[in-house]
């Protein structure tokens, strides 16, 4: 068993860990832990004894530079006992993981939280080609009978950003529940989508080194796995 750990200061879409970690259909543990304490959960989840820990962050967590980021995340992983990472991070990598170094932003933060998010990218030698922030939203909850809804609000918050140039549309949110709907948005914009949830369990495979073949989660889960559901 592959116990991951995923760290939430803020709102987080804690109904998508549940169906991803149910996609992913091998011997994988996903624990989510939503806290305003960041150091009590840590504790929570080295005492679950996960094998990587993840920070799903939103504006809070995109620091001014890298090397700051960097440095949070040692100081993270020193706690934690283990390999650390964030989603700002998750992101870039997932991006060029898939090919798309030249992105799309949507989210439904603020202009000034969506740009700071682009600048990271950016640093993290991504081109943003469009983004936009939708202004403060409230984030899906995943009900079922609200999910034809959902999909079409999470459609309509991607085109906002989509550009023809964007190899991948990026929404960053972690608020937004996206698990169930990935297919459905890639197969609607004809590009990868990367999503907060989603990004951040790749992530946390990535620090432990496996790879799941998952085309339910999307282009990012079809990438020559080393470990075969």
């Amino acid at each position: 068993m592959t116990a991951l750990g995923f760290l939430s200061p803020g709102p987080s879409a804690a109904d998508d860990y549940p169906r991803i970690e149910q996609l992913l259909g091998s011997d994988i543990r996903l624990d989510l832990v939503r806290t305003d304490r960041p150091a009590e959960g840590v504790e929570q989840l080295r005492l679950a004894g996960v094998e990587a820990v993840v920070w799903v962050c939103a504006d809070e967590g995109v620091a001014p530079d890298p090397d700051t980021a960097r440095n949070r995340l040692r100081d993270l992983a020193t706690t934690a006992g283990t390999p650390a990472s964030s989603t700002p991070f998750a992101f870039v990598r997932a991006a060029r993981e898939i090919d798309a170094t030249t992105v799309a932003v949507s989210a439904s933060g603020t202009p000034r939280e969506t740009a700071r998010f682009a600048e990271f990218l950016r640093a993290g030698g991504l081109e943003v080609v469009g983004d936009t922030g939708a202004g403060p939203a409230e984030a899906t909850g995943g009900d079922e009978e609200a999910g034809g809804d959902e999909e079409a609000a999470l459609l309509a918050l991607a085109r906002a950003a989509d550009d023809p140039r964007a190899r991948a549309v990026l929404l960053p949110d972690p608020g937004l529940s996206t698990a169930a709907h990935l297919p459905a948005l890639e197969a609607a914009l004809g590009k990868p989508v990367l999503t907060a949830s989603q990004v951040a369990v790749w992530e946390a495979l990535r620090l432990t080194d496996r790879r799941v073949h998952a085309p339910e989660l999307g282009a990012l889960f079809t990438r020559e796995p080393t470990v075969q559901v």
